[in-house]
């Protein structure tokens, strides 16, 4: 599991930090927008400022020993927010910043992101699912049932968080290798949490040199990526260069990928689409991943 602090605004307004592990994708394809899922103590700092105005951000930080020593003192159950990050203050080790949002838009008021992480997720969270809207905060000994499913208060002393992502932040080296390809070396260098602790430690593991293992290549034949092109659409279709250009593509992604292209096709007039048009989608694409 990652090690993270997700930062939340406190009632006064003040930033609060608290690290978590059980965090992971929700919605990751087919939906309006990208999700994290955040499963939490309901009566955490974290909890109870989610409830409040449903702003968080998803700080990833550095493998440094320094920071998960930091992070291991904010995980102390019932200590006051201002405590907590009084001792911060003076550590001078998790450094904030004002999250990007809020600079953009002074009128959405998000809490403040750390300057040393390596990646920051800012989110809100979707409190309309599982009809979680109306749960609130306050209730710090125990939530009376019945209980949501997957949303919101989901037991006497346990919630979960289904948080839009609003806006990806991060350090400009991993982003380019994700744009530019992948190396071994270019993985972050992220704790790894096995979620084990003892009544002495909490155990973690560094992170080591990341190991590929090449994808198996299937080819679809010409014929069965034809027989799909010519029933995406009634008017647009394809010639036999622009489908040798996809013919790698996961059949499970074939539709999705043809659907692009007519959507482009008719956007620009084309009824044949081509190998030089299949370019030009192409690069379309990795222009508005690079403005991303």
């Amino acid at each position: 599991m990652p090690t993270v602090v997700i930062s939340t605004i406190n009632p006064d307004g003040s930033t609060n930090l608290g690290p978590y592990s059980l965090v992971q994708p929700y919605y990751v394809a087919g939906k309006d927008f990208y999700a994290m899922l955040l499963c939490c103590r309901y009566s955490s700092n974290t909890a109870q400022n989610i409830l409040r105005n449903g702003k968080c951000a998803i700080n990833f930080i550095p493998d440094d020993p320094k920071f998960f020593k930091e992070a291991v003192k904010l995980s102390w159950p019932g200590d006051e927010s201002k405590d907590k990050m009084a001792r911060v203050d003076k550590k001078k080790i998790f450094l904030m910043e004002k999250s990007q949002i809020s600079e953009e838009n002074p009128e959405d008021v998000r809490p403040d992101v750390l300057t040393n992480a390596i990646q920051v997720i800012e989110c809100s969270w979707v409190k309309e699912l599982d009809h979680a809207e109306n749960d609130k905060p306050g209730e710090l000994h125990g939530y009376e049932g019945p209980y949501h499913d997957f949303n919101g208060i989901t037991s006497q002393f346990g919630a979960h968080f289904i948080l839009k992502i609003d806006r990806i932040l991060m350090k400009k080296k991993y982003s380019d290798a994700i744009i530019n390809g992948v190396r071994a070396r270019d993985f972050p260098a992220l704790p790894v949490d096995y979620g084990y602790r003892d009544s002495k430690n909490f155990w973690f593991h560094k992170k080591c040199r990341m190991r590929a293992e090449l994808l198996p290549i299937r080819k679809s034949s010409l014929e069965s990526v034809r027989y799909a092109a010519d029933r995406v659409d009634d008017k647009v279709k394809f010639s036999d260069d622009a489908l040798q250009t996809i013919l790698n593509v996961p059949r499970v992604f074939l539709p999705l990928v043809l659907k692009g292209c007519v959507k482009w096709a008719k956007e620009n007039g084309v009824e044949l689409i081509t190998a030089e048009h299949m370019k030009i989608i192409n690069d379309k694409r990795s222009k508005e991943k690079n403005k991303k």
